[in-house]
């Protein structure tokens, strides 16, 4: 690293769990966003601050006003813009360093089978119960880790899934796909602002953790946050042996 880049990260480099070394591990790392929206926003925004060198954010949505709310990669100036290219934009403007692709398009089996062997960590950053399933599906198959979050009224969810791990659980362990969900959009029950940020941030957290090897992940634990009281619950995971997506069977 030059001396710009000593500067720019000197407060990661300076606690003792971090150093240059795990500084150089985030700069020679891939981030695959899945969603550019409440969740995407402050995950985006925090990877590229703390110098992840190549982030890939993929949406297929654009910028609308009733996004402006909680999506804090957008400003007014830009509604109407594909969500990815807004937030290529707003991460770029925050650190010029990381090579930032753009991707608008909706998340499918194609899309995943392209981008999934080039990354080193993926955060799930949507909001349908099918696209998580997919992204799981996609994830243990090339056993990528996968950084969940979810937030919808007041209350959230947070978990890492790492299938590089014999001992992990996948998403699919924790919701089976085969249960019919009825996804809650924010657009009919509403989202408390602040939610999408607490979540966001911490998905970034948990994925910059699992590039530099520091601290300990979410592996085997579902957060759960009610917003209204600020309380936040943990439950343990286990891997199931009879799981659809990872278990023996599969």
């Amino acid at each position: 690293m030059d001396d710009t880049q000593l500067l720019r990260y000197s407060r990661h480099i300076l606690l003792d769990e971090w150093g240059v070394e795990a500084q150089a591990r985030v700069h020679a790392a891939h981030a695959l966003v899945i969603g550019a929206g409440g969740l995407g926003s402050p995950a985006l925004m925090y990877l590229a601050a703390a110098g992840v060198g190549r982030i890939t954010v993929v949406d297929h949505d654009q910028v609308d006003l009733t996004n402006l709310q909680r999506q804090i990669a957008h400003t007014s100036a830009r509604v109407g813009l594909d969500k990815a290219v807004s937030a290529r934009e707003a991460m770029q403007s925050l650190n010029p360093e990381p090579r930032i692709d753009a991707v608008v398009a909706r998340a499918d089996d194609a899309l995943l089978a392209q981008w999934l062997p080039q990354v080193d960590v993926v955060l799930d950053c949507t909001d349908r119960f099918a696209t998580r399933q997919l992204i799981n599906r996609a994830c243990v198959a090339a056993r990528k880790p996968l950084v969940f979050g979810a937030a919808v009224r007041f209350d959230a969810q947070l978990s890492v899934f790492d299938p590089r791990d014999a001992a992990s659980p996948c998403y699919a362990c924790v919701f089976s796909p085969e249960e019919a969900a009825q996804d809650v959009p924010c657009a009919t029950m509403g989202v408390f602002a602040p939610l999408t940020g607490i979540v966001g941030t911490m998905q970034a957290a948990e994925a910059l953790k699992l590039l530099t090897g520091v601290g300990r992940s979410l592996q085997g634990r579902l957060l759960m946050l009610d917003a209204r009281s600020m309380q936040w619950t943990e439950i343990r995971l286990k891997r199931r042996a009879d799981c659809a997506v990872c278990g023996a069977a599969h």
